[in-house]
């Protein structure tokens, strides 16, 4: 599958923390994405989320910054503002499908540009599958294959 990808917090961690299971295919896949030119949609929520959970997990605070301006600095990747537009339309995903309030802001900004969302949540790859095409990293990488 090749178009627009939403790719949520969990999936750039998991691609930075090579203890972590399914590493591997998280690297891959954005290694993909990023060599085939392939446009990457996130909110600007992603940095703060990649920030926060890799200074937890490596007690590193300026690589979880470094990191997280990379993802940013990557080509063809457009971050969207939470105004108030994406804000309204995150709050009606979270209510209609009972999700966390970052889950719904992913998946509205996955909404809104028809894009794929991949994610390592269990509740995003439930809950908005009727809303939005919605893969794990895995098969997103099977995909591309």
């Amino acid at each position: 599958m090749a178009g627009i990808y939403t790719i949520d917090a969990s999936v750039f961690v998991n691609a930075f923390l090579p203890h972590e299971r399914d590493h591997g295919q998280s690297r891959q896949l954005i290694d993909r994405i990023v060599a085939g030119g392939w446009l990457i949609v996130a909110p600007t929520l992603l940095l703060v989320e990649i920030a926060a959970a890799l200074s937890r997990a490596t007690r590193e605070p300026e690589l979880a910054r470094q990191l997280a301006t990379t993802v940013a600095l990557l080509p063809h990747v457009s971050l969207l503002p939470l105004d108030r537009n994406l804000a309204d339309e995150s709050s009606a995903i979270a209510a209609e499908r009972r999700l966390r309030a970052s889950d719904a802001v992913y998946g509205a900004v996955a909404l809104r540009f028809a894009s794929l969302l991949v994610t390592r949540d269990r509740e995003q790859l439930e809950r908005l599958t009727p809303l939005v095409a919605t893969r794990s990293p895995t098969e997103a990488l099977a995909e591309l294959s």
